[in-house]
Parts: C-alpha cells; sequence; structure tokens
C-alpha cells in the first residue's frame, strides 16, 4: 500500500505525457466544434462557407489527434503525429486569415452571395470550387458575433495557432513522459 504522502505527490506533481497532450488537444477541437454547433442551431447563426472549410480542420486535427492518443505513439512516429497537427493547423490558419482579411474589406468590394458549399461540391469540379470559396462572400465579409473585440474568424486563427504550437511541442518535445531522446 502507498505510502499517503507519495498519493498526494502523485496527485500534485501530474506528468504530462504525450499522449495527456494529445487527449487534450482532441478535446479542445471537440470544444471548438460543439461551440460552433451552438453558435449555429442554439444562437441561429448560419456559418459561411469558410467558417465550414475552417471547421473542416478542426476536425481533422481532432481526429489525427485522438488517432495519436488511441495510437500513444513513441519518438518518430509522435514527431509524424505532430507534423501532421502543424500541417493541418497552418491550412486551416491560412483560411482564418484568408476569412479576417475577407471581413476587413471595405463594403462592396466582396463579391455577392454565391451558391452554397454543398451545391459548389456537387456542381463544381474541387478546384473551381476551392476557388470560390477562397474568393469568399458577403457572408464571409460579414461579422455576427464578436468575444472581446475579436471576430470568430480571428479567434480561429489564434486557435489554429494553438494547435500549431501543440504540434511543434509534438515534434520538439522530446522531454515528455515516454519519448525517447533524438538521435
Amino acid at each position: 500500500m502507498p505510502h499517503a504522502r507519495t498519493i498526494m505527490l502523485t496527485m500534485t506533481n501530474p506528468k504530462i505525457t504525450p499522449r495527456l497532450l494529445l487527449l487534450a488537444g482532441f478535446l479542445a477541437s471537440v470544444g471548438l466544434i460543439g461551440a460552433a454547433l451552438v453558435f449555429q442551431y442554439g444562437m441561429g447563426l448560419v456559418p459561411c462557407p469558410l467558417c465550414i472549410v475552417q471547421r473542416w480542420f478542426v476536425i481533422a486535427i481532432g481526429l489525427l489527434l485522438l488517432a495519436g492518443a488511441l495510437h500513444n505513439p513513441h519518438a518518430w512516429s509522435l514527431r509524424l503525429y505532430g507534423v501532421g497537427v502543424v500541417l493541418l493547423a497552418a491550412l486551416g490558419a491560412a483560411v482564418s486569415a484568408r476569412h479576417v482579411w475577407i471581413e476587413h474589406l471595405p463594403p462592396g468590394t466582396v463579391s455577392g452571395c454565391g451558391a452554397d458549399l454543398d451545391y459548389m461540391l456537387q456542381n463544381f469540379p474541387l478546384l473551381k470550387t476551392i476557388t470560390l470559396l477562397w474568393a469568399g462572400t458577403t457572408d464571409c465579409a460579414t461579422v455576427t458575433w464578436r468575444l472581446l473585440g475579436f471576430s470568430m474568424a480571428e479567434l480561429m486563427v489564434l486557435c489554429f495557432a494553438g494547435f500549431a504550437i501543440l504540434g511543434i511541442v509534438l515534434v520538439w518535445g522530446n522531454k515528455l513522459g515516454q519519448t525517447t531522446p533524438r538521435t
């Protein structure tokens, strides 16, 4: 039976393992998607096409982090998960940054409402759909909600930056729990 002091030290000084970081990142992505669904269905805010693409990146990052947490990787495979997270976060941040740029354009300079994303995916080639998404619409330029003065797109840039930092920690954080020193 372990001594009470040993139990207290273990509880007050938990070891941050890569698996714990992967799981925390996954839970963060679940929280972001949950918040997006609350905004959409609870508050009635309709997501623009760029918002939907950002959700896809958050979901992809979350699934990658969940796979990593379930796999409980060591050394080089942990780095692969980290690189994947960094790449997905960078792409998501690029979409979010483009969205922020569209939000800050002068009124009347953004094209009118376009087709919704489902219609574009079903009726246009993928490259044409991506081009139309990247151009944005007046829906993408409209800011309907802010937190501390930041739009959702601006907050998503910060969230993707956080995921990128997590990925970098997974790649370079060789002092975490079970990872072995880099060779």
